[in-house]
C-alpha cells in the first residue's frame, strides 16, 4: 500500500520523501519511478519501532529538505508503516504486544510529534487504521486495539493541531491483498474467498484502492475534512 500512496500522491504532482526499513532495493527501484513521473524523491532508511532513532532520522530529513528540496518543511504526513500478527488473543506474549505497540501507535504518536516542527501550518496528517478497529476477526486483538488507539489519537491530534490549520484524518482499510501478516489475504486462498463473501463489491481489496484516497486527502479539495474515520473497505461486513 505504501508505495501506490506514494505513487499515486507523485502523479498528483508532490515530492516525495519516504522512509523504509529493510527494502533499501525497492526504496531504490520506487524512487526511480518517481523520478520519471517527474517529481523529486528521497528514500531515509527508519524504524518505527525504535522511538530513540527518531531524532537522527530528523536530522537527516532536515539536511535533505534543504540541500535537495530547497526547503524547511514539508506539508503531509501518511503514517502507514506497520506489522500484523494473527495470533488469538490467549496466545499473545508480552513480547509481541510489545513490538506491535512501539509500532503500530507509540511510534506513531512520538515520531508525529517530532514531525511537526518540521510541518507546514495549513498541512495535513492521514494516519492508517484497520476496519478491524470496528470489527472482530480472532487473532487480532492486539493489532486491532492499536488501531482503536490510532483512530482516538486522530481526533485529539485533530483539535490539537487545529488552530494550526493541520488537518488529521484516518482511513481505515480492510481488507487488502498485499504480503501484510504473511501474505494471508492475498495468498490463502480459502481465507481470499471467505473475505469475497463479507464484502459488498465481492472482492478483496488491492493497494490500488488505497493510494488515491490517501491522495485526495492531501490536497485542497480536502481542506474542509479533519478528525475523520474514513473507511476503504468495498462495504467489508455488510
Amino acid at each position: 500500500m505504501g508505495e501506490n500512496m506514494v505513487m499515486k500522491l507523485a502523479s498528483n504532482r508532490f515530492d516525495i520523501i519516504f522512509p523504509y526499513h529493510n527494502q533499501a532495493e525497492k526504496a531504490k527501484k520506487i524512487i526511480g519511478k518517481i523520478k520519471k513521473n517527474g517529481n523529486k524523491a528521497v528514500a531515509l532508511p527508519s524504524d518505527l519501532g525504535d522511538i530513540k532513532s527518531f531524532a537522527s532520522f530528523f536530522e537527516q530529513l532536515s539536511i535533505e529538505l534543504k540541500e535537495y528540496f530547497n526547503v524547511n518543511r514539508f506539508d503531509y504526513l501518511v503514517n502507514n508503516a506497520g506489522i500484523g500478527m494473527n495470533i488469538s488473543y490467549m496466545d499473545t506474549t508480552e513480547k509481541q504486544f510489545d513490538k506491535l505497540m512501539n509500532i503500530q501507535f507509540k511510534g506513531v504518536y512520538f515520531f508525529t510529534q517530532q514531525a511537526l516542527a518540521y510541518m507546514n501550518d495549513g498541512g495535513g496528517i492521514i494516519n492508517i487504521s484497520s476496519r478491524l478497529a470496528q470489527s472482530c476477526m480472532p487473532g487480532y486483538s492486539a493489532y486491532a486495539a492499536m488501531k482503536g488507539a490510532i483512530e482516538t489519537l486522530t481526533k485529539y491530534q485533530a483539535k490539537e493541531l487545529g488552530y494550526r490549520g493541520i488537518k488529521v484524518n484516518s482511513v481505515a482499510p480492510r481488507p487488502i491483498a498485499t504480503d501484510f501478516a504473511g501474505g494471508i489475504i492475498r495468498d490463502n486462498i480459502s481465507y481470499n474467498e471467505k473475505i469475497k463473501t463479507i464484502t459488498a463489491l465481492g472482492r478483496v481489496g488491492e493497494p490500488e484502492d488505497i493510494g488515491g484516497v490517501v491522495a485526495f486527502l492531501c490536497t485542497d479539495n480536502a481542506r474542509w475534512i479533519t478528525a475523520q474515520r474514513i473507511e476503504v473497505s468495498g462495504g467489508t461486513g455488510l
